[in-house]
């Protein structure tokens, strides 16, 4: 949230609401490395995704974009919503 805060504002309402309505579950950061990522940052977040058997991450983070991963596969809202024919 913090993140939406500071890049896009004017959705943190709608960011809050959507995930007060969604189910998820909490994953815990994995220190080991599946596959490296630039950011060391970043690192624990992609080990969990892949140890967890995470789908897809929703990303606006070109180290997570330039990946290439098969799965999880990493894309902007922008490309999942066209790969689900939703108009964005």
């Amino acid at each position: 949230m913090q993140i939406i805060g500071r890049k896009a504002p004017q959705y943190l309402a709608d960011a809050e609401v959507m995930l007060a309505e969604m189910s998820y579950e909490l994953i815990r950061a994995v220190y080991h490395a599946e596959k490296l990522i630039r950011d060391a940052k970043d690192q624990p977040i992609l080990n969990a995704a892949i140890v967890s058997e995470v789908d897809i991450i929703l990303t606006g983070d070109k180290d997570f974009l330039s990946l290439g991963m098969e799965r999880p596969q990493c894309m902007t809202v922008a490309q999942f919503l066209a790969q689900e024919g939703i108009d964005s």
